[in-house]
């Protein structure tokens, strides 16, 4: 086989296809986000960037800064081994700590990443519970459909965000076999929110364990960020809350909370906790400080919130086309793989504009969009030059407008 012709062929057809991905060279300002500086041939130019998951702008907020540096100098770079081996620095026991109130849970564990938390955590769960059945929702994340097929579990699909289908698969399991539930809060690329207490009442029904990726909900909904199940008062009903550090909370890593005995089962039994360097003792000192500030600061929550209705607003008034949802996140619905990347590329070429065209796997063909991620830190003027630019294109290119 030649292997770099095969290489080479299949990088092509993504090129044909529209879906080839080229990454942004960007630079974050540090007290200027949501400003940019984007490199490319021949210089570089500043620009908004309206497509980030640093939802808050916590990854520049002065208390968070304040105890990177402060940890780095402390404990210098590096955890220096595996949690159980040398790595576990004092910042990690409070930040798990942290966690499990934030979540109203016994305990927390840390991972190096949300999809981490989700792949090792599902996977084990399901792995070592003899006879499990997970039942997972249909638009479940990639890594949580990974965990579940590493798992080597039976696995049962339930249609999105729909009790009645839920219902119909768990009654279709017999009942001394361990059943999963698992789905997400808030569904980062429609930005849909899930009926979690119905999920909840059929789950307990029928003797289920759930589990609730609040991957893009922690640190925005609920008096103190602990996501869409503390805004609704659900936290206490879950088995698992799986969340992120590197969205709301500006850093990186990701966790789960859940009963003491839980999380010490996965610590125990999980490879991709086991084997895996602890987050160097300074992530873990910004996240700690974003987590206090956000369940002690509910402003930037509430500018969030104020600003996505305001572009909605807009949008609206221009004729722009958005799905609708109950969320932060604005898709900008397109439809087609290689329109959506022209029409990213006007805005970042002619208008100074940064958002990501999102394909093919991240969503279904023909459901290609601009997921825009409106910040407490866009100003009025940022958003009226966002959506000056969107209209013009629309003009530009002849799209049918919204109703």
């Amino acid at each position: 086989m030649d292997y770099e012709t095969f290489f080479r062929r299949e990088l092509d057809s993504l090129r044909t296809e529209g879906r080839y991905r080229i990454f942004s060279d960007l630079e974050r300002l540090v007290g200027e986000f949501p400003a940019a500086l984007r490199h490319h041939r021949g210089g570089s130019t500043r620009v908004t960037v309206w497509c980030s998951n640093d939802y808050l702008g916590m990854g520049q907020h002065p208390v968070v800064l304040a105890a990177m540096h402060e940890a780095l100098d402390r404990f210098g770079a590096g955890a220096g081994g595996t949690r159980n081996i040398a790595g576990t620095n004092h910042l990690h026991v409070l930040l798990e700590a942290e966690l499990a109130e934030l979540h109203e849970k016994e305990a927390a564990l840390l991972f190096t990443s949300g999809y981490v938390a989700n792949w090792a955590t599902l996977a084990t769960l399901a792995r070592r519970m003899p006879g499990a059945v997970v039942v997972s929702d249909s638009a479940n994340h990639a890594s949580m459909i990974e965990g579940i097929r590493h798992s080597r579990a039976e696995r049962r699909i339930f249609a999105h965000n729909d009790p009645d289908d839920l219902r119909r698969k768990l009654t279709e399991i017999p009942a001394d076999r361990p059943k999963l539930v698992a789905f997400e809060s808030v569904y980062s690329m429609d930005g849909d929110i899930a009926p979690i207490a119905a999920f909840l009442g059929v789950a307990e029904e029928y003797g289920a364990l759930t589990y609730c990726d609040e991957v893009h909900a922690v640190g925005l909904y609920g008096p103190h960020g602990g996501g869409v199940t503390e805004r609704e008062g659900l936290m206490g009903q879950i088995g698992v809350i799986e969340g992120t550090l590197a969205k709301a909370f500006g850093v990186v890593g990701g966790y789960i909370a859940g009963s003491a005995a839980l999380c010490d089962f996965v610590r125990s039994f999980a490879s991709g906790f086991i084997f895996t360097t602890a987050l160097p003792p300074s992530i873990a000192a910004g996240a700690l400080a974003a987590v206090r500030h956000l369940k002690a600061e509910s402003g930037l929550r509430e500018r969030l919130h104020e600003r996505v209705a305001m572009v909605r607003r807009r949008l609206d008034a221009a004729g722009v086309p958005h799905m609708r949802n109950p969320s932060h996140i604005v898709p900008v619905a397109v439809g087609d793989a290689a329109l959506c990347k022209r029409i990213s590329d006007l805005l970042l070429q002619e208008h100074g504009i940064y958002v990501q065209p999102i394909n093919y796997p991240t969503v279904p063909r023909g459901t290609e969009r601009l997921r825009i991620t409106p910040s407490p830190l866009h100003s009025d003027a940022d958003i009226e030059r966002l959506v000056s630019a969107l209209s013009a294109i629309w003009s530009a290119l002849d799209l049918r407008r919204a109703a």
